[in-house]
C-alpha cells in the first residue's frame, strides 16, 4: 500500500493531466456546435462500421417482424403496379394521349439504418449509404410506410440523416385531396406524433385525413405519406391551425429506407422558377 501512495505522489501530475483532458472531451463533445456534434459521431467510418455491426445483431432478431412488413409493402406494391398498368393501357387506346411522353420516374437507393435516436430533441439517423452509393446533401427519406426525413452529412459509405423527429426538421406538407399546405415540425415527446403548423384557418378536412408531402421543394416528390390527422387546434398567435399528425413511420423500429434521388424534381423545379422569371422579366418590360 505504501508504494501506491508514493506511486501516485510522483505521478500525481500525469494523473491530473489525465482527468483534465478526460473532462475536456467530455464538454467539447457535448457542448460542440450542432454540426461538428453531428459529424463527430455519426458521419465518420469507424463509428459508422460500429453502428452497422450492432444493427446486423439487432435486425437479425427482427427478421420476422421485416419479413411481414416488406410482404405488406409488396402487396401494396403489386396493387400499385396493376393500376399502372390499368392507366397506361387506357392511354394507349387515346390518340391523343399518345402524343405525350410518359414521365419516368424517381431513383431510389436502398439503405439500411445502423444508428437511431427518438427520445432527444434533435434525434439524428445513420444510414450504410453515402456519396460512392449516389447519396447525395439534401436528399429525401422514406420509409415503406412513410417519410423518414433528409440527408444532412455525407461521407463515402455513411450518411447522416435529419429526422422527421428533429427540431430542425421543417418538411412541406399537404392534406391529401386538397390544397392546403403547412409545415411538419416536431418539438420533442412521442415519437409516434409531430405537428403541421401554418394550416389556414379556412381550410376544411376531417379527422383522419391523410397528410403527405406537398412537392413544393426539391426534396420529395408530391404524394408521399407523412401520416393521418388526429387532432386540431389554434396556433399560439390564433391565425391559423396546428394539426397533430400521427406519424405513418415507426422511427422506433426503422431498419430499412430508400433515399430518393431528387435530380428530376429539381430540374423540373428550375425549369419552373426560369419560366416565372421570364414572365417577371416580360411584365417589368
Amino acid at each position: 500500500m505504501q508504494h501506491l501512495f508514493d506511486f501516485l505522489a510522483t505521478k500525481y501530475h500525469w494523473l491530473l493531466f489525465l482527468l483534465l483532458e478526460i473532462a475536456g472531451l467530455a464538454l467539447l463533445f457535448r457542448y460542440n456546435s450542432y454540426q461538428g456534434s453531428v459529424w463527430l459521431s455519426s458521419a465518420n467510418a469507424v463509428s459508422g462500421e460500429c453502428y452497422e455491426m450492432t444493427s446486423a445483431v439487432v435486425s437479425y432478431f427482427n427478421l420476422r417482424e421485416i419479413n411481414s412488413r416488406l410482404t405488406e409493402r409488396n402487396n401494396l406494391l403489386e396493387k400499385e403496379l396493376n393500376a399502372a398498368h390499368a392507366q397506361l393501357a387506357a392511354l394507349e387506346t387515346d390518340s391523343a394521349a399518345l402524343t405525350a411522353e410518359v414521365p419516368a420516374g424517381f431513383y431510389h437507393i436502398n439503405a439500411r439504418v445502423v444508428q437511431n435516436s427518438v427520445h432527444k430533441k434533435d434525434n439524428l439517423l445513420t444510414i450504410n449509404k453515402g456519396y460512392a452509393d449516389g447519396v447525395r446533401r439534401n436528399m429525401g427519406v422514406v420509409s415503406g410506410t412513410g417519410v423518414v426525413g433528409i440527408v444532412y452529412l455525407v461521407s463515402a459509405h455513411y450518411s447522416v440523416v435529419i429526422p422527421v423527429l428533429n427540431s430542425h426538421s421543417n418538411i412541406s406538407c399537404a392534406i391529401r385531396g386538397s390544397r392546403y399546405f403547412g409545415y411538419l415540425s416536431w418539438a420533442g415527446g412521442d415519437s409516434r406524433y409531430a405537428y403541421m403548423e401554418n394550416v389556414p384557418r379556412y381550410a376544411r378536412y376531417r379527422k383522419g385525413a391523410i397528410i403527405e408531402t406537398s412537392g413544393f421543394s426539391s426534396v420529395f416528390p408530391q404524394g408521399i405519406t407523412v401520416g393521418k390527422v388526429l387532432a386540431t387546434f389554434n396556433s399560439a398567435d390564433g391565425l391559423s391551425y396546428r394539426i397533430k399528425v400521427e406519424l405513418a413511420t415507426n422511427f422506433g423500429n426503422l431498419y430499412d429506407v430508400c433515399v430518393i434521388d431528387n435530380s428530376k424534381l429539381q430540374e423540373q423545379l428550375d425549369i419552373l422558377r426560369a419560366a416565372e422569371d421570364s414572365l417577371t422579366s416580360r411584365k417589368n418590360i
